[in-house]
């Protein structure tokens, strides 16, 4: 199995570690061609906005959209979970994202990079809680019917989501040690 990480900015580095740590190949996409060969994608944490608009640059939105459209296993963390939403809260006008899954992403919903934080979760398809860090995370709102949520906060704040092939959190695992979730994706 070979795992493709989109590597225009942000924590991709860190995704690519973990699957290679556990035994999985990746391959960092940058262009269309990238995406031959590939079976699953993972989204990186970053900006959205920014990653947004360097896969409108590097041709990519259109063709990883198809893929994602197509069934190809996704997942989005953070940033990455932004640029899957249908729609964007508190984002800019302009920015161009996937709108592949039925959910909406709230920008910085828990503030500033100082107000980043780390906290263990319960979530459905793990047998312990997971240690999660946020980073100016977004938080998930409004899932469609067809979307199931795994994860939330002691508030009742959503922060990771599934629709069939497609998962997003609004945290990193990729910043743990822990590759429960990492795992959890490649069974999807």
């Amino acid at each position: 199995m070979t795992v493709g990480v989109l590597a225009l900015q942000g924590a991709f580095i860190e995704h690519e570690a973990m699957l290679t740590r556990i035994g999985v190949e990746t391959r960092q996409i940058r262009l269309p061609r990238d995406l031959d060969g590939i079976e699953r994608l993972i989204l990186p944490g970053g900006e959205s906005t920014t990653i947004g608009k360097l896969m409108v640059m590097y041709d990519l939105l259109i063709p990883l959209r198809d893929r994602i459209n197509a069934g190809m296993p996704v997942w989005g963390t953070c940033a990455g979970a932004i640029l899957m939403s249908r729609r964007i809260v508190d984002g800019r006008p302009d920015q161009p994202a996937l709108q592949v899954m039925d959910i909406e992403s709230r920008r910085n919903a828990f503030g500033s990079q100082l107000d980043s934080f780390e906290t263990d979760i319960t979530m459905i398809g793990l047998d312990a809680p997971f240690h999660t860090v946020f980073i100016r995370a977004p938080i998930i709102e409004n899932p469609g019917p067809s979307c199931r949520i795994l994860a939330q906060l002691s508030d009742g704040r959503i922060v990771a989501a599934q629709q069939n092939h497609m998962l997003a959190t609004s945290f990193h695992p990729e910043l743990t040690e822990d590759d429960r979730i990492h795992r959890y994706f490649l069974t999807i």
